[in-house]
């Protein structure tokens, strides 16, 4: 997790980033990733599973995935941003049929936590 948080940070940022970095080429990625490295130790020394970590970063990944989703349909579709690249109609298609079953996908995880 803490190498993954440190990539998602750095490139988020424009920040130079990699393992194949020195520390003084890429302080800012090895200082994420030690800090994040920190916090996954504590979170297991204060007595939360581990297990339930990912599970929980899991369920946020479902959750966010249709809006996710929904902002790159948007882009893709914008000819301001996208010019004559544009969507076609089965990229539509198929990028809508994602949407849809990733939202059912979120509302039943969201169904199951609360009456489960």
């Amino acid at each position: 997790m803490c190498g993954s948080l440190s990539y998602i940070i750095t490139e988020s940022f424009g920040w130079k980033r990699g393992l194949d970095k020195k520390f003084h080429q890429a302080k800012a990625f090895y200082i994420v990733a030690g800090m994040s490295l920190v916090l996954e130790l504590l979170i297991n020394y204060v007595g939360f599973s581990p297990i339930k970590a990912l599970l929980w970063s899991a369920i946020l990944y479902g959750l966010t995935a249709p809006v996710l989703i929904a902002i790159i349909l948007h882009i893709a579709n914008n000819k301001k941003v996208m010019g004559n690249f544009t969507n076609n109609r089965f990229s539509n298609l198929l990028g809508f049929a994602a949407l849809i079953l990733m939202t059912i996908a979120a509302l039943a995880l969201i169904y199951l936590q609360i009456f489960d």
